[in-house]
């Protein structure tokens, strides 16, 4: 009997990595240059490219879907090929995807600043990029369910149900939120008004929070915790009660967006109740990733990837009380239009999502390219550096951090 030989597609993985690097300094350079324009208006430079509005997008869009987006791809590619003992389904549709997704980017770096948008939160962009979009997600899609049907291992890990459920819920999202009406190339309206397209777009919006920001990297979780610990899943059974639990409640949280607005108390309130019920399974997983390091905790010490990885799973958590919290009427009334709703935001956007990529991107790229991390002190100092900035918003270099 010949013995059976195959290979993994490290290549697209590598790829994937460096845009992550590259765009998350991009993202970051934006923000932060959005941030400053508070302090010294005068960087806006009085010209309308460089203004706060035409500049926030810019940065929600480059840290959405070019920093994380690409993270979400370098962790699915890399886990998905283990997880399934096969080589991605096709290398031709991995370089299709990759590029497209760049290209993407790209439109959004040169048409946002311009002022090119439909004005919808996380779905700015035009209706031309928004049917690319379409079109590279079906070959994301079609790459992974080929690569998941040829598969060597006859089990689904949990971590593949979370990247199917972001797959089917960002297609459905997507498609449903850019229903519009072009007038020029760059130039459309909704094909809904009023109340209804709050509603669409808010069921949108907080859904691409949901199965874009959170169930993706879930997936991530449960396969790179248990890989950089080198401990078992705390437990199957409630990661699995995790996933269904959490896929059922998100998607109606969205009228939490819409408070004392137009929409009828009844979607309001839905939304609120939906909200609190998210707290049990957020915690759930939460718990489920921190008590996989029951035994390794010794390690975090050390290990500057697992000390990213537990700031990011307990950052998931303080967001995932936040949202439901904030979601209540009587706090909502005091929080909305404060920074508390920034800071909010970015917990999870920089706290879980920022410290699980840079934990995973610390791990994998020394085994990608089989060599040591180049420095770990500088890691540890990237680490408390922005530790420090998610924990209390100041800099290391300053004392009273």
């Amino acid at each position: 009997m010949e013995l059976e030989k195959f290979s993994y597609d490290n290549k697209i993985v590598k790829q994937f990595a460096f845009a992550t690097i590259i765009w998350g300094l991009i993202g970051m350079t934006v923000g932060l240059w959005v941030a400053l324009q508070f302090v010294f208006p005068a960087l806006n430079f009085n010209t309308g490219i460089t203004t706060f509005g035409r500049l926030r997008p810019l940065h929600t869009n480059a840290v959405i879907f070019a920093f994380v987006g690409n993270g979400i791809f370098m962790g699915v590619y890399y886990s998905l090929q283990r997880l399934c003992k096969a080589r991605m389904f096709s290398d031709k549709l991995s370089k299709i995807h990759f590029w497209g997704w760049q290209l993407i980017i790209v439109s959004a770096v040169l048409t946002l600043p311009l002022g090119f948008t439909t004005g919808k939160e996380y779905a700015e962009l035009e209706w031309p990029i928004d049917i690319a979009i379409t079109l590279i997600w079906v070959v994301f899609g079609w790459n992974m369910f080929g690569t998941i049907i040829e598969r060597r291992e006859r089990h689904l890990y949990v971590a593949i149900w979370f990247y199917i459920a972001t797959f089917v819920t960002v297609a459905v999202l997507h498609i449903v939120n850019s229903f519009e009406f072009p007038v020029t190339l760059f130039k459309s309206y909704s094909g809904y008004a009023g109340v209804q397209d709050a509603l669409v777009q808010w069921w949108y919006g907080h859904n691409a929070v949901a199965f874009f920001l959170t169930t993706p990297y879930l997936g991530l979780m449960y396969y790179f915790i248990p890989k950089a610990a080198n401990r078992p899943v705390y437990s199957y059974r409630l990661s699995i009660i995790h996933f269904w639990a959490l896929i059922f409640l998100y998607i109606w949280a969205g009228p939490h967006h819409l408070l004392y607005t137009a929409l009828p108390d009844w979607a309001q309130s839905l939304g609120v109740v939906f909200s609190i019920m998210l707290l049990a399974p957020s915690w759930g997983g939460m718990i489920n990733g921190l008590l996989t390091l029951r035994g390794a905790w010794d390690k975090v010490r050390e290990d500057v990837v697992l000390k990213f990885l537990v700031v990011a799973i307990t950052a998931y958590g303080m967001a995932t009380f936040e949202g439901p919290m904030l979601s209540l009427k009587n706090v909502n009334a005091i929080g909305h239009f404060t920074d508390w709703i920034v800071a909010h935001v970015h917990v999870g956007a920089l706290g879980w999502n920022g410290f699980l990529t840079f934990g995973i991107l610390y791990w994998l790229i020394p085994r990608m390219y089989k060599t040591e991390l180049y420095s770990k002190k500088l890691a540890n100092w990237h680490f408390w550096q922005v530790s420090c900035k998610v924990l209390c918003g100041k800099s290391l270099l300053k004392k009273e951090c």
